[in-house]
């Protein structure tokens, strides 16, 4: 969650349609749902993957049917690169094999146009409850990373007074040394563990993370 995100409270949401008209009616749909905030528009699927990347929403409201990237290619992008977001579909086809492809791709709702804003309502509604699930479980997931990671640089901490070279000190600083951000205290005294136990494999490939540091 962003710092703006938590300052509204709000769900952030984009809307990508090519139509002008739907656009506009959907955006005056959302000033229904008090618990989601509008914060881009799009005109295409190519654009909405743009936007998201720009603006990072917890749901995305997409048409399948629009030039450059079509809805159902756009969703695939965006749960790749934002796996945490939901999306729902804004579709005039009725056929089952179109909400199949959907939900296939990612999509989290569909609508069926021309839709009331009873429909988009309780469609939001219901996935809204998915999101915040999600991120409940994320921050459960979070919370027990931190503890974890606290842990092991408590035992780091007391392994490097200590100077202890031995199998289970190695394994702890190779374990900090996974994170791409390890601070490069920690990096330096496993490189120095490397030479004392003559594991110079090992020290070879850590050598170019520590010239980056």
């Amino acid at each position: 969650m962003t710092r703006e995100q938590e300052n509204s409270g709000r769900l952030r949401v984009i809307i990508a349609d090519d139509v002008p008209e739907m656009r506009r009616s959907t955006r005056l749909m959302m000033t229904l749902i008090p618990a989601v905030e509008v914060v881009a528009i799009a005109h295409n699927g190519r654009q909405a993957v743009e936007l998201t990347r720009q603006h990072k929403p917890d749901i995305a409201l997409l048409d399948i049917n629009m030039p450059e990237l079509d809805g159902l290619s756009a969703i695939e992008t965006l749960m790749r690169e934002h796996p945490q977001m939901a999306c729902i579909v804004m579709s005039a086809e009725r056929e089952r094999a179109y909400l199949q492809r959907a939900i296939a791709a990612g999509a989290r709702g569909y609508l069926i146009k021309p839709f009331t804003s009873d429909a988009l309502v309780n469609e939001f509604q219901r996935v809204i409850k998915i999101v915040e699930a999600n991120r409940r479980q994320v921050g459960k997931i979070d919370q027990v990373r931190h503890q974890r990671d606290a842990y092991l640089i408590e035992l780091a901490t007391a392994y490097r007074k200590a100077r202890r070279t031995d199998d289970k000190a190695i394994a702890v600083f190779e374990e900090l040394a996974r994170d791409p951000h390890c601070d490069k205290h920690w990096l330096t005294t496993l490189a120095m563990i490397y030479v004392i136990r003559q594991m110079w494999g090992k020290l070879k490939m850590l050598a170019g993370r520590l010239e980056k540091a």
